[in-house]
């Protein structure tokens, strides 16, 4: 309890600075081209997740549970995409790296929630899948709109106050050294490696919050995986097997893409050069909002079928409105 009362103690005056510094790369020429490329993919994840929410807003046959799951999850990455990249455009292309500390810890603040919040959506999504496919019966029963809803929201709840105690921790650190941020972002961990005083309250949370937001969430989605794969095993025939299977592929897509660099990222860990981390863990951040919307368009029967229905019904009331 001594360690944390360190660090959490009333009658300590903490050193803030005035503000950080966030570094980028180091000694790229002509990165600005790279920040230009992110600001393409920013516009078209804004007007792919846009389209998204629209379709499924406006098609009362996607008005279903797992429908209001992938409407949350392009909220979630238009808003994610909207809290990173215009501060990361801004710091970058206009070279204000200066950023003010209060500043910083609210940038950390929404990143972090967005971030977490995608992950959470893949394992609603997954949920979602285990049941229509094990209980596919009592799939109505089981997953309804009320429990959807509640699941989200109970999601929000649980990350807005994990990602509250990491900022609060930070709060409770002096930085009387270093204000350079080795990241694309006000990132946590380089930021609570910079305090001269004891990090370890914000260190040791830090662990907690990658096992519960990274690691847990994972292993959910691969155990689900793994049942559902054992159901399939159990139907009939193969046509059956690969019809139920292919309502999942749009999900493991998401899963691969969103998982597979952070992965690569934590395996190699410290013999990853400094370059390569930020540009793995920025195109992390904003190739999953882009490509979300596209894998569903493409993947997903439903959608398809709904995008149809409604470029008939605009094209009827167009050759309406003329006549």
């Amino acid at each position: 309890m001594n360690l944390f009362n360190s660090a959490l103690g009333k009658n300590i005056t903490f050193v803030r600075p005035e503000y950080f510094i966030v570094r980028g790369f180091i000694g790229i020429p002509k990165i600005k081209y790279y920040y230009v490329f992110l600001c393409f993919v920013y516009i078209v994840s804004v007007i792919g997740n846009t389209a998204v929410m629209a379709v499924i807003y406006l098609d009362h046959n996607l008005r279903t549970p797992k429908y209001i799951a992938v409407f949350h999850l392009a909220f979630v990455d238009l808003f994610g995409s909207s809290a990173l990249m215009p501060k990361l455009l801004d710091i970058f292309l206009f070279n204000h790296r200066y950023v003010p500390y209060n500043d910083c810890l609210t940038f950390l603040f929404f990143c972090y929630i967005c971030l977490s919040m995608q992950v959470l959506n893949l394992v609603a999504l997954s949920y979602d899948r285990l049941i229509a496919i094990m209980y596919p019966l009592h799939y109505q029963v089981k997953v309804t709109h009320r429990f959807m809803l509640s699941l989200i929201a109970s999601f929000w709840v649980f990350v807005v106050t994990v990602v509250l105690i990491a900022v609060g921790l930070l709060t409770r650190l002096s930085f009387c050294k270093s204000v350079v941020i080795n990241s694309y972002f006000c990132d946590h961990g380089q930021i609570y490696r910079l305090a001269c005083n004891d990090y370890t309250p914000s260190y040791v949370f830090s662990k907690f919050l990658i096992a519960l937001i990274l690691w847990l969430p994972l292993a959910f989605i691969l155990l689900s995986y793994l049942c559902i794969g054992y159901a399939l095993s159990k139907v009939a025939t193969a046509q059956e097997r690969y019809r139920a299977f292919k309502t999942c592929t749009a999900h493991l897509s998401l899963v691969a893409i969103y998982f597979l660099p952070i992965l690569i990222t934590f395996t190699m860990n410290s013999k990853i050069h400094p370059n390569a981390r930020i540009i793995n863990l920025s195109l992390t951040s904003v190739f999953p909002p882009m490509l979300n919307p596209i894998i569903y368009v493409l993947q997903t029967q439903e959608i398809k079928a709904s995008v149809k229905r409604l470029l008939r019904i605009r094209g009827k009331s167009k050759i309406t409105t003329n006549k």
